[in-house]
């Protein structure tokens, strides 16, 4: 372990045995455990690879609580949302305690499958589907209270069901229960905290945001992960700096590149800034494909906001300056292109200065064009 000068008691009680992804976020994690404890429930938001999903499992382990997770990606449709929920359940809790429940009070609505699986009939309409998923958030409070156990619904990349729930009779429906139930906690997960849901008055969500993590932070993690394996940036040069303005924050990025600064270097090895340059390198060459499929999926005119925010940043994109040298187009078209790329996860709002919010990507976008 480093010795802490007095300039560094800063850093006391900041526990290097927990997971990388929350290094930087303890606060935010003992204050999410204390809410779980609570019966209470959470917003949190924050670009992909911030760790959102690490501290809430982990948080809600510490607090006790039996876990259930839904990719609300996948949730295509009403019918298949009930689908994702019906599958969790039935994988956290015993298929005879729960094959006897549904018996006695939803044989018509769900059924177990010769290997025990719990689905919903095949050819429910639309109302039955509508009760089935009321039945299966009532099983979630029953089980829990019979249990005498917490539990935690994590619900990712939640605004997405508005995708097809067009007039948000579940949201509000799920927003009520979450609001009812006494032992059934909800996260839900999204990347920029929503602005437009019509019933925000009557179920709150306390919102907790994940911006990057301090540079300082960030070092010290880097410096105790690389300790462990007997490596260590040469002090004498910019290899430090070098890692840390190629990830900006953000901790997915950097747990990547000390992954392959870790391949490259041997032990008792400095590490210049040559080896950290060949790192960056080498990975972005890897990431080529995937970046180039993330382009591909954007609009015209965020792919060109994009570019332009990685080659020449700003924290006024609006600005009539910028807009010219960019030849970006003005007035909706261009705060269309930047709440896309907010709701996205590629970039920051203006409390973070619109800057690319996945920084190896940017980088790799700077390279590109230059």
């Amino acid at each position: 372990m480093l010795t802490l000068t007095t300039n560094d008691q800063r850093w006391v009680g900041l526990n290097f045995s927990t997971p990388v992804q929350l290094i930087g976020r303890s606060a935010e994690f003992e204050h999410i455990v204390e809410v779980l404890a609570q019966d209470g429930d959470l917003l949190i938001t924050g670009v992909p690879g911030s760790g959102r999903r690490t501290l809430v499992r982990n948080a809600a382990q510490e607090a006790g609580a039996r876990v259930l997770e839904i990719d609300c990606i996948r949730a295509t449709d009403g019918k298949r949302f009930v689908q994702l929920l019906a599958a969790e359940i039935n994988q956290n809790w015993h298929s005879v305690q729960l094959q006897n429940w549904i018996e006695r009070n939803a044989s018509e609505f769900l059924s177990f499958e010769p290997e025990g699986k719990l689905k919903p009939w095949p050819n429910l309409g639309e109302n039955e589907i509508w009760r089935t998923f009321e039945i299966l958030l009532d099983l979630l409070q029953i089980m829990a209270v019979a249990l005498n156990q917490r539990v935690v619904v994590i619900l990712h990349s939640f605004p997405h069901i508005r995708s097809w729930d067009r007039y948000g009779l579940w949201e509000v429906t799920l927003r009520r229960d979450i609001k009812a139930q006494t032992h059934v906690s909800y996260v839900l997960i999204a990347t920029i905290a929503e602005t437009n849901y019509q019933d925000e008055n009557n179920y709150p969500l306390e919102t907790l945001q994940l911006p990057p993590l301090d540079r300082d932070v960030l070092a010290l993690w880097a410096r105790e992960v690389l300790h462990t394996q007997q490596l260590k940036f040469d002090s004498r040069s910019t290899a430090l700096q070098l890692f840390l303005d190629a990830v900006q924050g953000h901790i997915g990025d950097a747990i990547a590149l000390i992954r392959r600064l870790q391949t490259l270097c041997h032990a008792q090895e400095l590490i210049t800034p040559k080896e950290v340059e060949q790192a960056i390198t080498e990975l972005l060459k890897d990431l080529s494909i995937t970046f180039e499929s993330l382009l591909m999926l954007l609009p015209a005119n965020q792919v060109h906001l994009l570019e332009s925010l990685a080659l020449d940043p700003t924290e006024k994109p609006q600005s009539k300056e910028y807009i010219q040298k960019h030849g970006l187009s003005r007035g909706g078209s261009l705060q269309g292109a930047l709440t896309g790329l907010q709701h996205k996860g590629l970039i920051y709002g203006a409390e973070q200065g619109y800057q690319p919010a996945l920084p190896l990507f940017a980088l790799w976008l700077k390279r590109r064009l230059s």
